[in-house]
C-alpha cells in the first residue's frame, strides 16, 4: 500500500478562512483557546441515520496541512493575506486536540462526530478541508449502508468510478466498503488503501471480437474458469450458453447488465442450473440503487455492481455537515460557549460529550449530548468519543488500511445496535432520538 499524494492540504480551503486569520491576527483573537464541531442539524430527507466517513483522510491529511514556499508566494502574489499572515502560515502545525466518533459510527442530527480544540486560528483553517471529506465520504458511506443492509448476505461491490471525479472515486471507494460493500473496482484505492478489487469485462471487450464465443475463451484461457463473463452483449440466452460451453461447469460467475433483471434473473438461474453449472454465480448491475437492489431480494443473485447512484449518495450527495465555533476563551482565560442564533440554522454552544443511551438487552434507544463531561453512566451507555490528535500528535490505529478495516466492522457493530426498523427503506424519523442533558441530573 502507498500513501496519498504528498501533495500539502493546507490549500484545500477557502479564501475566507484566510481573511479571518488575518483579520483575528489583527485583534489578538487568533490565539484564544476555541473549540469548534463538526455536526449535521439534520438528516437527509427520510432517512433514519447516517454513517460516519472520512475521518482517516481528514487524519491522514492534517499530517501534510503545510504551507509550502510556493503556496506562501501564491497567497502573497495575489494578496489574499498580508505578511504578518504569511509568517504565521510560513510555520503553521496544528497543534491541538481532535476527538470525534469512530469511523463507521452511525450518527444523528447535532452529533458532534468531530471535535477540534485549539487556538481560533488553527481550528478556524481547517473548516473546508474537513467538511469538504466528511461532507463528501459520509454520503456515500450513508447510501453503501442502506444498499448493503438491503442486499442482506449478498455481496456489493462499488463500480462508480467512471461517475465521479477521479479523486472522488478513490474516496467513495474507501467510503463504501466502510459502509458494508465487499470490495471495488477502483484500482488506486485498492492500491492505496489495501481493498479487493474485483472487475469482469465491458461490451467493448466483446465486440472487439469476431464472435461472443471467441471473446468468452479468450477471457477464460487468459483469467481462468473462475472469472465473470458479461452474457447480454447480444442475447442473454446465447451469451450464457455460449459462456458454459466455453467454460463448463467451474464458470465463476456471469454479469447481467441491462433489461428486466429479476425476471432474467430467474430464469438465467434455471437456464445455468439445467446446463450443470450450479455453482456459477450471477451478479447484476445497471444503475442499481437501495430500491432497485430490494426489489432483487426475491430472485437468485449473488452480488450486485453498483456505480452512479452509490458515488453521488443516492440521493443524498452531502451529509450537509456544518463546522462551528461552539466554546472559546475569554480574557480571563475561561471557556465561554458561544453559538449561532440565525432562524433554521441554529447551534448549541459549549463543548459536547456524546453517548449512546441502550437498554438492558444492547438496543440504543437515543443519542444523549449534553455540554461538560457525562457522569452518572449507568453502565449501558456507549460513550461516542475517542481522542485522535494529542497536542497535535496523531494517535495510533486511525489512518490507513487497518482504519479502514475498523471502521467497516464499527459500522457493522453500530447497525446490530441500532432498532430493527432502522434497516427500513421507507422515509422515516430518525431511529433514535437526540437528546440533550443535563450531565448532573439524567433523570
Amino acid at each position: 500500500m502507498r500513501p496519498a499524494s504528498n501533495q500539502p492540504t493546507s490549500l484545500y480551503t477557502d479564501h475566507y478562512e484566510l481573511t479571518m486569520l488575518q483579520a483575528t491576527l489583527h485583534s489578538g483573537a487568533a490565539h484564544r483557546p476555541s473549540v469548534f464541531e463538526a455536526f449535521a442539524r439534520r438528516l437527509p430527507d427520510g432517512r433514519r441515520y447516517g454513517v460516519l466517513a472520512g475521518t482517516g483522510r481528514v487524519l491522514a491529511g492534517l499530517e501534510k496541512f503545510r504551507f509550502n514556499d510556493d503556496q506562501l508566494d501564491f497567497l502573497a502574489d495575489t494578496n489574499v493575506v498580508n505578511t504578518e499572515t504569511i509568517d504565521y502560515l510560513a510555520n503553521f502545525k496544528f497543534s491541538g486536540n481532535i476527538y470525534g466518533y469512530a469511523e463507521g459510527e452511525v450518527y444523528f442530527p447535532y452529533s458532534p462526530v468531530l471535535i477540534v480544540e485549539g487556538t481560533f486560528a488553527e481550528c478556524c483553517i481547517l473548516e473546508t478541508y474537513i467538511l469538504s471529506v466528511l461532507n463528501h465520504d459520509t454520503a456515500i458511506a450513508s447510501a453503501a449502508s442502506r444498499m448493503s443492509l438491503a442486499a442482506g448476505q449478498r455481496d456489493c461491490v462499488e463500480m462508480g468510478s467512471r461517475r465521479t471525479h477521479e479523486a472522488s472515486a478513490i474516496a467513495a471507494a474507501r467510503a463504501s466498503v466502510i459502509g458494508g460493500f465487499s470490495a471495488t473496482s477502483n484500482l488506486e484505492a485498492g492500491y492505496r488503501y489495501g481493498l479487493k478489487t474485483v472487475g469482469t469485462a465491458a461490451h467493448s471487450f466483446t465486440l472487439v471480437h469476431d464472435s461472443e464465443k471467441d471473446a468468452f475463451t479468450a477471457q477464460i484461457e487468459s483469467m481462468g474458469e473462475d472469472t465473470s463473463l458479461l452474457v447480454d452483449t447480444y442475447d442473454v440466452e446465447a451469451g450464457v450458453r455460449a459462456a458454459v460451453e466455453v467454460a463448463g461447469p467451474k464458470l465463476g460467475a456471469i454479469r447481467l447488465d441491462s433489461g428486466d433483471l429479476v425476471e432474467q434473473a430467474h430464469w438465467v438461474r434455471q437456464l445455468l442450473d439445467d446446463l450443470g453449472n450450479t455453482h456459477t454465480r450471477i451478479m447484476v448491475t445497471s444503475d442499481l440503487d437501495e430500491y432497485a437492489i430490494s426489489s432483487l431480494r426475491s430472485a437468485p443473485v449473488d452480488a450486485y455492481g453498483v456505480g452512479t447512484r452509490l458515488v453521488t449518495g443516492s440521493g443524498a450527495p452531502t451529509a450537509a455537515m456544518v463546522y462551528k465555533l461552539v466554546s472559546r476563551a475569554d480574557d480571563n482565560g475561561e471557556y465561554q460557549s458561544v453559538a449561532k442564533a440565525a432562524s433554521g440554522k441554529k447551534s448549541v454552544g459549549g463543548r459536547k460529550f456524546a453517548l449512546r443511551q441502550r437498554n438492558s438487552r444492547g438496543v440504543a434507544e437515543a443519542e444523549l449530548l449534553g455540554v461538560g463531561q457525562p457522569v452518572d453512566n449507568d453502565g449501558d451507555d456507549r460513550n461516542l468519543l475517542h481522542h485522535f490528535v494529542v497536542d497535535g500528535e496523531l494517535a495510533d490505529g486511525w489512518t490507513g488500511h487497518d482504519a479502514v478495516t475498523a471502521a467497516a466492522q464499527r459500522h457493522t457493530e453500530s447497525i446490530a445496535e441500532l432498532p430493527p426498523h432502522a434497516k427500513k427503506l421507507q422515509p422515516g424519523q430518525p431511529v433514535i432520538p437526540t437528546l440533550f442533558i443535563d450531565p448532573h441530573n439524567r433523570g
